[in-house]
């Protein structure tokens, strides 16, 4: 079985600040990676380089059979079968929720407005937003907030979905709801890589972990050996806060 996503020798600085450290890393279709760590050790900067919104230093990322860090790849091609859902939402304020889920369809995907009405509304009832479908985007709660943007990336039919700490700007009550989604996400197979903090939610989706520490990857393994036996002191620190 190829990987969908194949990483080799990734670097990444920000001027004399080394990010990425020589990431190797394949991902398979229809896995669930979560991806755990402190705050600054490079989860969301290699989640940015895998739908190409950083620019890398060294290295390749082969997505699908493409290298998106070829300048002759198509990187907004790319883009559609890869969706991002960011902590902060990324929503149009000035359109109501379905328009923020046709505008990528009709403009990239070049659909129909009827088509992109119909696929929109679908996912909108999928991830539970089905009396939303014409709301003020401004008047939602956070999660429902988060929830159009999943909408809004399934829509354009992705084949892999990245979640940069998709819960971190919601208030406590509101998480529950979007874990709930993306667990229903999982159970259809959809391809994830989730940078969280959520330590149980990753030991209960999650197929396999990922620590990252200071630019690199220190393990991967199943959540079972990750949670319950790693290897490295360094895990063992990060993980006690969480028990």
């Amino acid at each position: 079985m190829n990987p969908i996503i194949t990483i080799r020798n990734l670097k990444k600085s920000f001027g004399d600040h080394i990010i990425l450290k020589d990431i190797n890393l394949d991902f398979y279709e229809g896995e669930v990676v979560c991806i755990i760590g402190s705050s600054g050790t490079g989860k969301s900067t290699l989640l940015r380089c895998l739908n190409g919104l950083e620019a890398i230093d060294e290295g390749e990322i082969v997505f699908d059979g493409s290298d998106i860090t070829s300048h002759k790849t198509d990187l907004n091609l790319v883009r559609t079968k890869i969706g991002m859902v960011f902590q902060e939402f990324n929503l149009f304020y000035n359109m109501n929720v379905v328009k923020n889920c046709t505008i990528g369809q009709t403009k990239v995907l070049h659909r129909s407005p009827e088509e992109a009405s119909k696929i929109a509304i679908q996912n909108l009832e999928e991830v539970g937003l089905r009396n939303f479908i014409h709301a003020d985007v401004n008047k939602l709660s956070g999660g429902q907030k988060q929830r159009v943007a999943i909408a809004r990336s399934l829509s354009m039919n992705p084949k892999v979905m990245l979640f940069d700490e998709p819960t971190s700007a919601l208030d406590p009550e509101m998480v529950g709801e979007v874990l709930e989604t993306m667990k229903l996400l999982a159970k259809k197979g959809m391809t994830m890589i989730i940078v969280t903090h959520e330590m149980s939610f990753a030991r209960e989706i999650a197929n396999r972990i990922l620590f990252m520490d200071n630019g690199i990857i220190l393990e991967d393994g199943s959540p079972e050996q990750i949670f319950e036996n790693p290897i490295h002191e360094r895990t063992r620190e990060f993980l006690k806060r969480f028990r």
